[in-house]
């Protein structure tokens, strides 16, 4: 390889976990942002744009804590703090909401997408740079906000294209009220949760003692909502616990009677990557996409004792898999010295061009050359053979 070639390697070579993203997958990735901000604005969802930096103290309050280990950080010059860059956005419209918004009527409703950068990768997912959108409603505790929530996010995704939707939703309160009841060592109930958080039933009949029946009885119910339910009613439970799984219940049935054909599971005991939840939580997933479209849930903002919030984010990246290549936007070679009106009226019909800058000698060859579908010739734009090259068009 010769000198150049290998400069040019070394220059194009990005660290793990960071991508460029080239046409037309950029071009589609933008234009599905704005679709899916479009339809949280008709909700009534207005949009904020934190900093992609900002004080470590800040991104860590709150559910951020979850996101220590993944945070990038660095020293700010000016005032000698340390700083860091997000690895999520909840916690900074969190904040937004506490500080700069304070003063507004709740519930507030507030809409956001950008990237996050985060120090490994996911098991899922080796990039580090990923692209969040999202929604977060503040300041209602009811069961209308929880399935308004759920309700929006898939519209939104429906809304783009995403189809074969299913909900998974879980309770991470629920068995810490089971286990608040049991009169036993620490120890042992850190054993006995560990062995839930892994639905290891054995363990768990083993370890539970009085919570048996309970216990095992949740992990059985994981499944389809209809028979979860049937399998959760009736289960004798601690007054929290029996909140908690009365509002999983109330959630069920309010997402199901506007989305009828959404297939939902139930996963009672689920906590695992959930712990900074309050009340209900939920996982998006679209048929033939390995891994979360988005999450979501209840949540405490930045450690108010008496706030309380709820909203999702959706993965841009799970997005782009699940819904089929963007159809390239027909491109048409507009010959050097053709009047400007004749490309205004090309552009006004919803195709793109591409201006000459100087006399070619065969147009149709530099139409080729620079992959357009048409090229603009005697006041009509002619077909450019896609079999020599070009991108397709329709």
């Amino acid at each position: 390889m010769s000198d150049t070639l290998t400069d040019l390697g070394r220059r194009a070579l990005l660290p793990a976990g960071l991508r460029d993203i080239l046409p037309p997958n950029a071009g589609n990735e933008a234009r599905l942002i704005e679709a899916l901000m479009a339809r949280l604005a008709a909700h009534g969802y207005e949009r904020v744009k934190p900093p992609l930096i900002e004080f470590e103290t800040s991104l860590l309050e709150g559910p951020g804590a979850v996101t220590s280990d993944r945070l990038f950080r660095l020293m700010d010059p000016m005032s000698q703090r340390m700083m860091g860059v997000r690895a999520d956005m909840t916690v900074q419209v969190a904040r937004i909401a506490s500080t700069r918004l304070k003063n507004a009527g709740r519930p507030l409703r507030l809409c956001y997408a950008g990237e996050v950068l985060r120090t490994v990768a996911s098991q899922l997912n080796p990039e580090r740079e990923v692209v969040q959108v999202g929604a977060e409603l503040i300041g209602s505790p009811t069961a209308e906000a929880d399935a308004e929530i759920i309700l929006v996010a898939v519209e939104a995704l429906k809304a783009v294209g995403v189809g074969g939707l299913s909900l998974d939703l879980m309770v991470p309160t629920l068995v810490p009220a089971v286990l608040a009841g049991l009169a036993a060592p620490a120890e042992d109930i850190a054993r006995l949760r560990a062995a839930v958080d892994r639905k290891d039933m054995a363990a768990v009949e083993e370890l539970a003692g009085a919570a048996r029946p309970v216990l095992t009885r949740l992990l059985e119910a994981s499944g389809r909502k209809d028979a979860a339910l049937a399998m959760l009613a009736g289960l004798d439970l601690p007054d929290e616990a029996r909140a908690a799984l009365d509002r999983l219940t109330q959630v069920t049935d309010r997402v199901a009677a506007v989305e009828p054909t959404l297939a939902i599971t139930l996963d009672p005991v689920e906590n695992r990557g959930f712990e900074y939840h309050t009340g209900i939580a939920f996982s998006l997933f679209a048929r033939g996409v390995r891994g979360e479209m988005g999450r979501g849930g209840r949540y405490r903002p930045n450690g108010d004792e008496t706030g309380t919030a709820t909203g999702f984010t959706l993965y841009m990246e799970r997005v782009l898999q699940a819904l089929p290549s963007p159809t390239p936007r027909p491109r048409v070679y507009v010959p050097y010295g053709t009047s400007r009106d004749e490309a205004a009226a090309l552009r006004a019909a919803g195709r793109a061009t591409v201006q000459g800058l100087e006399p070619a000698v065969d147009p149709v060859a530099e139409a080729r050359r620079l992959e357009c579908s048409h090229v603009w010739l005697e006041g009509r734009a002619e077909p450019v053979d896609a079999e020599q090259g070009t991108r397709d068009t329709p």
